[in-house]
């Protein structure tokens, strides 16, 4: 493995986003947590209450040499709705905000590019409400939040909401696939 590196991205729920990321080849590592608020080592409750200023995030280590930083953003793109301010679903309220907190200029510079490219294609009706913020201190979930979908898969939540966004990972992106017995 290359130089590892660090992207943070918040699509509404954090389970959807970590159980697409687990599954790209060239991820070592995803982690849900927080970022983006304004209290120190904040609860699921407390986020979810929508008064910490905190977003749902994954903080996702990567092999660049293997995944790069602008494909981890394409598949963002594509398996969240970058339209709706504050919402994905039925999940709403500020925790559920689309934002990519970066990690340095190059990353910044990165999604800027993303963003217009994307927004060039007209693959979504409206404009995007992205975010882009200078990444924060980042909080890990609790326990069970972590790898959520592997250990839930049958749980309606995962069935309707989680699932087909990994449907259209694996229909969109099946050469970023992680190959058979390989795991994050």
């Amino acid at each position: 493995m290359g130089q590892a590196d660090t992207a943070t991205l918040a699509g509404g729920c954090f389970w959807c986003l970590e159980a697409v990321y687990l599954e790209m080849e060239g991820v070592t590592k995803v982690e849900s947590g927080y970022m983006g608020g304004d209290i120190t080592n904040p609860t699921y409750e407390q986020v979810c209450g929508g008064r910490t200023g905190h977003a749902e995030v994954v903080q996702i280590t990567f092999d660049p040499s293997v995944a790069t930083y602008r494909e981890l953003l394409e598949v963002f793109f594509t398996i969240h709705d970058p339209t709706t301010l504050n919402r994905q679903g039925n999940d709403v309220g500020t925790q559920y905000r689309s934002a990519i907190f970066y990690h340095s200029d190059e990353q910044r510079r990165v999604a800027e590019e993303v963003m217009k490219a994307i927004a060039v294609e007209e693959i979504w009706d409206d404009p995007f409400v992205t975010q882009l913020e200078p990444a924060g201190q980042f909080y890990v979930a609790e326990g069970y939040h972590q790898d959520y979908y592997r250990r839930n898969s049958m749980q309606p939540y995962c069935l309707f909401v989680v699932r087909p966004k990994m449907q259209k990972f694996k229909s969109k992106f099946a050469s970023k696939m992680r190959k058979a017995g390989s795991k994050a």
